[in-house]
């Protein structure tokens, strides 16, 4: 739970700043981004299709990792408040079910309200699976 405190603090987000945010992709986050996406391709849900799969298992939906950029964002930096206003990923790797995703961010450039920045999402092994920018809007502060 975000403390109501943490919205009211200072932004820090510099140019070469870095932040990172890591989650492990349980069977439920598919499970639930299928029912929330509509997306029930079954290289995500069903076993012995994704055993006969080029990925030899189950998938993980791509665009999970692309949300847990979103959740770095907020959550890590620029932080609360911050608005995506464009984003680009390139898928380079599945993520398997039960992968840990480090999501990496560097700030490349920042204006008085916007940022600009790479993100790199790794899995346990350091492997790339997810590269790409977003640009924001900062967060106001209040």
């Amino acid at each position: 739970m975000l403390d109501p405190k943490e919205i009211f603090k200072p932004v820090a987000c510099e140019v070469g700043q870095k932040a990172t945010f890591s989650k492990t992709i349980e069977p439920f986050d598919v499970y639930e981004f299928a029912g929330i996406s509509g997306d029930f391709n079954p290289a995500h849900l069903n076993e012995i299709y994704g055993n006969k799969s080029m990925f030899k298992q189950r998938i993980a939906h791509g665009m999970i990792i692309a949300g847990l950029i979103s959740g770095a964002l907020t959550m890590k930096t620029p932080g609360a408040g911050t608005v995506v206003k464009k984003q680009s990923v390139a898928f380079k790797k599945p993520v398997l079910f039960n992968d840990t995703i480090t999501v990496n961010l560097e700030v490349l450039e920042k204006t008085e309200d916007t940022a600009r920045i790479a993100t790199i999402c790794t899995n346990q092994n350091n492997e790339e699976v997810v590269t790409g920018e977003v640009t924001v809007k900062l967060p106001r502060i209040l």
